[in-house]
């Protein structure tokens, strides 16, 4: 895949001209130039009332500086637009907007915003911001920031790229604090050019960056983004951070548009897209810092050898690994026995290894674990002490498989770990930084198996004569039609208008049916008291039917008892932001107070829909809990494809939700189903694309 328009101009550039730049203190222009003195190429000030070492217009400067790619500006938002057709005029590539007050603050900046928007497409020049503190590059002693402070961090191998300036800064400052420093840190602001997409192509390129840590607020590229992280991951990892767990945007009326938020859509398209998604940003530091060590082979489940210098950090990091689904596997035999010889006999010799006080036989116990069949990932732990250099044990250890080392102790001693370290592995503070970072390492090799093992997403098929479905009415009786033209197993049922019918789908279906509300304007039937279940003799009918009359029922579904199962929600949608996607969850009037879901994007091909079960909480409950029905993988594969051959037709259909949708002894059934027409508007744009 080729990437996006290059960002040299803007991170490389030849020469930087600074424009609103001052001499006097306090002011942003003068914040700036100091921020890029120490820059190798020319660094010019554009002030008309500057002071003489300073230029009055870009041409001016120009005339002097012929090769200058970037203009960093300075001035007040109003100023913006004509500063940026300045550029473009002037042949400068690429600029930085630090200035606020655009569409952020309503009416009276959007007219600014619309007509900095027009200049970037009038001029081709491509633009960082605006509403941002900027770029740095630690290697090139470039630091397009007035962030005091910024200018002292170190040079290292983590790329960040973040939706805010402020953000990109405090993981920096973090990265450097931990010894992982950064190849390239950008703080994006309101991104209405270079985007997150445009960086992770960059970054994917850039032979500094050994690892990416990836910050999002919104994604208005859905498609783009998932495209831009899978290229990366083929040649480094990426760890993703996805901010808004609880900022709910409008939903589709079904619970499947109540789940599928954006927040947790994004995180799950990104772990399928390869990236290993964090909850907070200090586990996004620790794992990307790990993740610069060399990677774990691909394995669905790689396993992490543990060596630790004391046994209650070592059962912290421990539990930790478990907790998160982590394998931490017994030695073989024959590394069990060679630990009986470097360790005395008080120590535990299995994995998680506790070699007491570290002596001189620990880089032999480090080769001795490392080296072991089962172990395809190896975390360290010690508290600082003189007894034994870490950094030169896994030197003479000479592991050939990732190390991560995490260490504890005064802040010099800390410091001195890593300085001893230098590059060598990632090293780490306390034992729940190491957990993090090991996890971090066999979830990349995981996604990387996944992706390995994989064959290319394909293009359903499309349902038969999809016009004949196409229309905004879908009552559940319309939807179960549906469902049973593309073979997927409803139960037997009647629409009935009164109770003379009623009575005699009874007797035809029964011996108890249920009976329920049948409205298209009706999606919650249970709410409303829609539903009722078990209507086995005359007077209940009667009873039933008298109850939905009086909530305004058109017309009546009387269908069959399902047998005893577990309800799952099972539902695909038009994602507003990624598109085709599914969304398999508990099912039942409980969905949303479980949240219990796993998303995946369509089409999608076999393997990762028989995964989709394995990321539920519930996934036991599925799987045959106490003697009960077990979901047969195969045939939910089968169900999703159905689902998804519709969903992507030329029926007009925004979604499709079944609730529930029973696990029983003899296979699945949609008890229930919601179908959700796609509104003129989008299908007009869809026909227009």
């Amino acid at each position: 895949m080729s990437a996006p328009g290059s960002l040299a101009a803007l991170l490389d550039p030849r020469a930087i001209a600074v424009v609103g730049a001052s001499d006097k203190p306090n002011k942003l222009g003068q914040a700036m130039m100091q921020s890029l003195r120490g820059y190798a190429g020319a660094v010019v000030g554009i002030n008309p009332a500057g002071s003489r070492d300073m230029f009055p217009d870009l041409a001016a400067a120009l005339r002097v500086h012929p090769a200058l790619d970037l203009a960093v500006l300075c001035v007040p938002a109003p100023a913006v637009p004509g500063a940026l057709r300045e550029c473009g005029a002037s042949g400068v590539a690429a600029a930085v907007v630090c200035a606020g007050g655009f569409a952020e603050i309503g009416a009276a900046g959007q007219a600014v915003h619309d007509d900095l928007v027009a200049a970037v497409a009038e001029t081709g020049v491509r633009l960082l911001g605006p509403n941002t503190s900027g770029f740095f590059r630690p290697g090139a002693r470039l630091f397009a920031s007035f962030v005091p402070g910024v200018g002292e961090l170190g040079s290292g191998s983590v790329g960040i790229v973040a939706a805010s300036g402020g953000v990109n800064h405090a993981l920096a400052f973090q990265l450097d604090r931990i010894g992982a420093g950064v190849s390239t840190g950008v703080g994006l602001g309101a991104a209405i050019d270079v985007t997150a997409v445009d960086v992770l192509h960059h970054l994917a390129d850039d032979p500094q960056t050994r690892a990416v840590a990836l910050h999002l607020e919104s994604v208005p590229d859905g498609p783009g983004l998932l495209a831009a992280v899978r290229r990366v991951v083929e040649v480094k990892p990426v760890v993703a951070l996805v901010v808004g767990q609880n900022d709910i945007s409008e939903f589709a009326q079904s619970h499947t548009g109540s789940l599928a938020t954006a927040w947790s859509t994004t995180r799950a398209l990104l772990r399928e897209a390869g990236a290993v998604v964090v909850d907070s940003e200090i586990e996004l530091v620790n794992a990307a810092s790990a993740l610069t060590a060399v990677r774990a082979a691909p394995r669905p489940r790689a396993g992490v050898g543990l060596v630790t210098g004391q046994a209650g950090p070592g059962l912290i990091i421990a539990d930790e690994l478990s907790t998160r689904g982590v394998d931490v596997p017994r030695v073989a035999p024959a590394t069990k026995q060679r630990l009986t010889e470097l360790l005395p006999p008080l120590t535990f010799l299995d994995n998680p290894v506790d070699t007491g006080r570290p002596g001189p036989t620990f880089a032999d116990v480090l080769a001795t674990v490392g080296g072991d069949e089962n172990v395809d990932v190896l975390g360290v732990y010690s508290i600082v002490e003189p007894v034994v250099s870490l950094p030169d044990a896994l030197a003479t250890a000479a592991l050939t498989i990732p190390v991560v080392v995490a260490v504890d102790g005064h802040g010099r001693a800390v410091e001195d770990v890593r300085t001893a370290a230098a590059g060598q592995v990632p090293v780490l503070v306390g034992p729940t930084a190491l957990a993090q970072g090991l996890h971090a390492i066999t979830v990349d090799a995981h996604a990387r198996s996944m992706r390995s093992a994989a064959p290319a997403q394909t293009a359903g098929p499309r349902l038969h004569d999809a016009a004949a479905w196409a229309g905004s009415a879908w009552s559940e009786a319309r939807a179960k039609d549906l469902l049973d033209a593309l073979g997927v197993r409803t139960p037997r049922r009647a629409v009935c208008t009164d109770l003379a019918e009623a009575r005699a789908a009874l007797e035809k279906l029964g011996p108890s049916v249920a009976v329920k509300v049948l409205d298209p304007a009706v999606l919650h039937k249970s709410d409303i008291g829609g539903v009722h279940l078990g209507v086995a003799s005359d007077a209940d009918l009667g009873t039933a039917i008298a109850a939905l009359e009086r909530i305004g029922a058109p017309a009546f579904l009387v269908e069959e008892m399902a047998p005893d199962g577990v309800d799952l929600l099972l539902g695909v949608r038009i994602d507003p932001v990624f598109g085709p996607i599914a969304v398999l969850g508990v099912g039942g009037i409980a969905t949303e107070l479980w949240d219990d879901t796993a998303i995946c994007s369509l089409p999608a091909p076999p393997h990762v829909v028989r995964a989709l079960p394995g990321q539920l909480r519930a996934e036991p409950l599925v799987d045959g809990y106490r003697g009960g029905p077990a979901l047969d993988r195969d045939e939910l594969v089968r169900v999703v494809g159905a689902l998804a051959e519709a969903l992507l037709s030329d029926a007009g259909i925004q979604e499709i939700e079944i609730n529930p949708l029973r696990v029983g002894s003899d296979g699945l059934v949609a008890l229930d189903a919601v179908v959700v027409a796609a509104r003129a508007e989008q299908r007009a744009e869809e026909k227009v694309e």
